[in-house]
């Protein structure tokens, strides 16, 4: 199945990219503040990134990849992750589900940002 995972790759095409994550390490679209809802290419970033899952820091490039995970494994992870960072455990099933939407769209290898609500591709 596909998943989002975070990647460095094409960081820099935007100046206010940024990458703390993993490269590789599942991530999720947090909810952005109010802040980075106003404007997502701000000083916060959060409406313009994805959040890794192991460093539970931030990157604004996720790529698409084919896994062996089953949904059921990632819920897990997930859980963990959502427990260690202090948010509500029961979101799990749904992030994950999330993750799978997005990366639905969009072939293997594909390199995609985020504004908003909005996913779009930067390079495959």
């Amino acid at each position: 199945m596909k998943i989002l995972v975070a990647t460095k790759l094409t960081q820099g095409a935007r100046s206010s990219d940024y990458n703390y994550c993993v490269p590789g390490e599942l991530v999720w679209v947090q909810e952005p503040c109010d802040r980075g809802r106003r404007n997502p290419d701000g000083g916060c970033g959060c409406g313009r990134g994805f959040a890794g899952v192991a460093s539970h820091r931030a990157t604004t490039t996720a790529e698409v990849v084919e896994v062996d995970f089953t949904r059921a494994e990632m819920i897990v992870a997930m859980r963990t992750s959502l427990a260690d960072g202090g948010w509500p455990q029961d979101w799990a099933a749904g992030v994950v589900d999330d993750n799978l939407a997005i990366a639905s769209v969009f072939p293997a290898g594909t390199v995609i940002e985020r504004r908003l609500e909005q996913f779009q591709a930067r390079a495959a």
